[in-house]
């Protein structure tokens, strides 16, 4: 039969089903196998907190967005060009997300009685029969029943058999966009390559969907993309939290510092642990405690004991350690804390993004407690970030909080390799002994930056007292003196402050030096942001963009550079926290736009809010 192929620019798929049937994973190999061809990608997981949701319900549809093309890229899209619905909850939890003139993939078992029960259709009301899906391209499969007879030479149970449906979604996908398989088939090979019956029931299914598309007269179409117009080099698709791994074990070896990370697993930071567990051959210690508080205890005790020491949380973690990040500050030891920033307060909306922990990161810890504030914008933007926030914690004596969300967090992107000799130093200054001039060591006695020395315990005549106590400046000795405890809650603040001279001068991301709207973003708004200023730009309006990497202290050139637009926008996905302390720190009448729903801001919202400035100063 004669086939024709069909190039595209751009194609974003929403994998769609039930926790158990395995959107994860589907996407996770159609990402890794975009990366393989060169396109550029971004991708955006969405899964149910339970472990086990309430199948065929609602709440329990696990998503997960890829968008690749053969231009560049900065989010995962708005509206989807293909949906995959493994059953009514599916389709009806993303149908609006859904292009008109789209393709729904539905597994037309997952459209029985009970599953339209349950996802709150009204009895007799069928979606895939009653027209409602007109100005869509629908494609009906049963791909139960299809998985089953691929398999059925296979002696397992059923259940074991269903197992399998991802992959015949996933072979006839690779069909739909011409692609090859090998590399599915080795990660299944390794996956369960001690397990010869599930192994080959996954093959069978993913090959039994890759011919169905081949052989079926209902499709004669074929799509491409090509590759992206990148620059040359090595690339991977990455993870954030994979990055953020990767980041710190550079900083490691680039200092000739051990990594100790002590934590304790949450939602969505746990996968910085797993990964770091990884490579012990790099030297690097994890450790698992029993909670927050004693997770980074353990870590202070590493960074007193001349190590990086690092923990990693989530915003109810963060809550936690603060006691315990008020004695790091105390201290004035270099201390790693992540915060993977998930929806709140409390324990919230668990696997849903936020950027909801600024202000938390900024002002919560009893009494004077400012630390510096670093933050990632993407996920292979994770690897500088973090390997910068080391840098400041070891070359200024404190410790850095530094913040990620679950968007980044999960969420790939092409990344490329860096080289080693482009890192910059980390230097790593231990005082070793007395100088000429020394009787006795003085712990808090500061250079030019007001760094104090780092002494690691046990070196023969730096014998010294330390603690969360008030100190006497340059003693470190305990004291209640009104006026000492003044100076040094001075000395701490001015000491954060001169970090700006040690970081770069904030840039433009995109637009004119000076003009109608600066757009001002940090975080993971740092995507749609750029791809609506771009957008505008073409149109001739006078906007920019400018991202934060360095949140606190600002850099020493922020606040002149906001002066020269007429109105400054600042996204956050949260009830407005950048903004509150742009206002107070600046005294500019920055406008705030926030969205709270555990997802990323569209470049359509954002679009249409920049327009409503750029009108007034039309």
């Amino acid at each position: 039969m004669d086939r024709k192929q069909e190039v595209l620019n751009d194609v974003v798929i929403k994998f769609a089903g039930d926790s158990g049937d395995g959107m994860q994973l589907t996407g996770t190999q159609f990402t890794n196998n975009t990366a393989l061809l060169g396109a550029d990608l971004s991708t955006f997981p969405d899964f149910p907190a339970e472990i086990r949701a309430p199948q065929g319900t609602l709440p329990g549809v696990s998503g997960y967005q890829l968008r690749f093309s053969s231009e560049s890229i900065h989010t995962p899209g708005d509206q989807w060009d293909v949906l995959v619905a493994m059953n009514a909850a599916a389709l009806k939890t993303n149908l609006k997300n859904l292009k008109r003139g789209g393709k729904i993939i539905a597994n037309t078992d997952g459209f029985d009685v009970k599953n339209l029960r349950l996802a709150n259709y009204p009895d007799g009301v069928n979606p895939l029969q009653d027209n409602s899906l007109e100005g869509y391209e629908l494609i009906e499969m049963d791909i139960t029943k299809m998985t089953r007879e691929a398999l059925k030479d296979i002696q397992m149970g059923t259940k074991e058999k269903d197992r399998a449906k991802n992959m015949f979604v996933l072979g006839f996908l690779y069909w739909m966009y011409d692609r090859e398989m090998e590399n599915t088939e080795k990660f299944l090979e390794e996956k369960f390559g001690k397990k010869p019956e599930i192994l080959e029931s996954n093959l069978k299914a993913l090959h039994a969907g890759y011919n169905y598309g081949d052989t079926t007269e209902t499709f004669t179409t074929q799509y491409k993309v090509e590759k992206a117009k990148i620059e040359a080099g090595s690339y991977r698709s990455i993870m954030g939290n994979q990055a953020l791994a990767y980041g710190l074990i550079a900083a490691s070896v680039k200092s000739g510092l051990t990594l100790f990370l002590g934590t304790y697993p949450i939602t969505p930071a746990s996968d910085i642990l797993h990964e770091l567990s990884k490579h012990k051959n790099f030297g690097i210690k994890t450790f698992q405690a029993e909670d927050e508080i004693a997770g980074i205890s353990a870590a202070i005790g590493a960074s007193y004991g001349g190590h990086i020491g690092v923990t990693s949380t989530s915003g109810p973690g963060l809550a936690l350690k603060g006691e315990a990040l008020g004695l790091a500050m105390m201290l004035e030891i270099p201390l790693i804390v992540i915060d993977v920033q998930r929806g709140g307060p409390s324990t919230g909306l668990p696997t849903k993004t936020e950027q909801s922990d600024l202000l938390q990161a900024y002002y919560g810890r009893n009494g004077e407690s400012p630390l510096p504030v670093v933050s990632a914008s993407t996920p292979s933007d994770c690897f500088e970030a973090v390997y910068e926030a080391v840098r400041i914690a070891v070359e200024h004596m404190t410790p850095v909080i530094f913040l990620s969300d679950g968007y980044i967090a999960n969420g790939a992107e092409p990344w490329k390799y860096p080289n080693t000799e482009s890192l910059p130093p980390i230097h790593v200054k231990f005082k070793t002994e007395l100088g000429h001039n020394e009787a006795k060591f003085q712990p808090y006695q500061r250079d030019e930056n007001l760094v104090r020395p780092w002494a690691v315990p046990g070196t023969p005549g730096l014998e010294h007292r330390i603690g969360g106590l008030e100190k006497e400046n340059i003693t470190g000795n305990v004291s209640y003196d009104p006026e000492n405890h003044q100076l040094m809650v001075k000395i701490r603040q001015e000491k954060v402050d001169k970090i700006a001279l040690n970081i770069p001068e904030q840039t433009l991301d995109n637009g004119p030096e000076e003009g109608d709207v600066l757009v001002l973003g940090w975080g993971s708004t740092y995507g749609v942001i750029k791809t609506a200023v771009e957008e505008l730009l073409e149109e001739g309006h006078k906007v920019a963009h400018a991202h934060l990497r360095y949140v606190r202290p600002f850099p020493r050139n922020l606040g002149e550079m906001l002066k020269r637009y007429k109105t400054v926008l600042i996204p956050e996905i949260n009830n407005g926290q950048l903004v509150k302390i742009i206002r107070d720190q600046y005294l500019i009448d920055a406008k705030a736009y926030n969205k709270i729903m555990g997802v990323p801001i569209t470049k359509a919202e954002l679009e249409e809010e920049i327009k409503k400035f750029l009108s007034v100063h039309a």
